[in-house]
């Protein structure tokens, strides 16, 4: 027999509303009568009824998670992430690609698309600082212009770039080479490139143009970049937009003889399942998905609930440092 709130709210000592408040994550319960509630809950082994909670609220139970593509492995792991945080609400994420293109973000954006959800999580390539959504909740992840309308959740890419480069300096390095400037996402490109600058200048090392190399933040790319530029820059250092371009530049050192991280450290961002599998093991900044997952969940949901004014809220990163950048 299905246990229900009542039962719940006897083996607590509490009323049933209480129960009710607990399990529909309301904030307005102290810490001590939300733990017994919880002791309950788990020991009767309680399970909503979401079929008659989603009666009772008008919602589907279901969000929509709109990314770019999966060629690049950092959007599966955000996924996986949101996918996570999602069940443990008993929510189901439906996942969509956008290819970047403009008009189906758009879409996306005003409330459209083929399946009716409750709301949106979107890493949008192509939508600027002045669009507007419409009435259908809608949260953006990724690096947003200044003065942007929409809820969003992200990381801080400047101050987590310049942590990379100042930790390659720490190692020794001085001719740190960006691999990658000027492609990829605008404003990731953009901050990520700050905390490059950021981190030299604080050092007292000059702005070198040269060791800004161009590419697509693609594995084949950069191991080509690398190819074409390494013997003629000499760094001694490598700061990979992400970590696709920092295997591709793992890949290309090793068929060329180069030593790392003797000869030359390499550090990326992201921390793809894929950097902790390569030889050596690969360096990188690791955005909190977890945390970027629960925060764009948590948005949504204050949408729904009640009028809402936009928020903009950052998730953690840390450094994982690997065998490529130590000696």
């Amino acid at each position: 027999m299905a246990v229900s709130m009542s039962d719940v709210a006897r083996h607590a000592g509490v009323s049933q509303r209480t129960v009710s408040n607990v399990v529909n994550n309301y904030v307005h319960v102290s810490p001590a009568t939300r733990a017994r509630v919880q002791a309950s809950l788990d020991a009767l082994g309680y399970r909503p009824n979401t079929a008659a909670r989603r009666l009772r609220t008008g919602r589907t139970g279901t969000v929509t998670l709109a990314v770019p593509s999966f060629r690049e492995r950092y959007f599966a792991d955000l996924a996986e992430a949101v996918v996570a945080a999602a069940r443990d609400r008993g929510t189901t994420v439906l996942v969509e690609t956008t290819g970047g293109r403009r008009d189906t973000e758009l879409e996306l954006l005003r409330g459209g698309g083929e399946v009716l959800t409750d709301g949106v999580i979107m890493s949008a390539v192509s939508l600027g600082r002045t669009e507007q959504r419409s009435e259908h909740p809608v949260v953006l992840i990724g690096d947003r212009q200044p003065g942007s309308a929409i809820d969003h959740v992200g990381i801080r890419n400047r101050e987590a770039a310049q942590a990379a480069v100042t930790h390659l300096l720490g190692t020794g390095r001085r001719r740190i080479l960006l691999l990658g400037a000027n492609h990829g996402p605008k404003r990731s490109y953009q901050l990520r490139r700050q905390g490059y600058q950021a981190a030299l200048k604080k050092h007292g090392i000059a702005l070198d143009p040269d060791l800004l190399v161009d590419c697509d933040w693609t594995t084949a790319a950069a191991a080509a970049a690398i190819v074409k530029h390494f013997e003629n820059l000499k760094p001694d250092g490598i700061f990979a937009m992400n970590d696709s371009a920092g295997l591709g530049a793992l890949h290309a050192l090793r068929r060329a003889g180069v030593d790392v991280p003797a000869d030359v450290s390499v550090i990326g961002f992201d921390d793809i399942v894929e950097s902790g599998l390569s030889t050596p093991t690969l360096s990188t900044v690791a955005p909190l998905l977890d945390e970027i997952a629960a925060g764009a969940l948590d948005l949504l949901d204050e949408q729904l609930a009640d009028d809402h004014v936009p928020q903009h809220r950052m998730a953690g990163y840390e450094l994982r440092i690997r065998e490529s950048t130590t000696r």
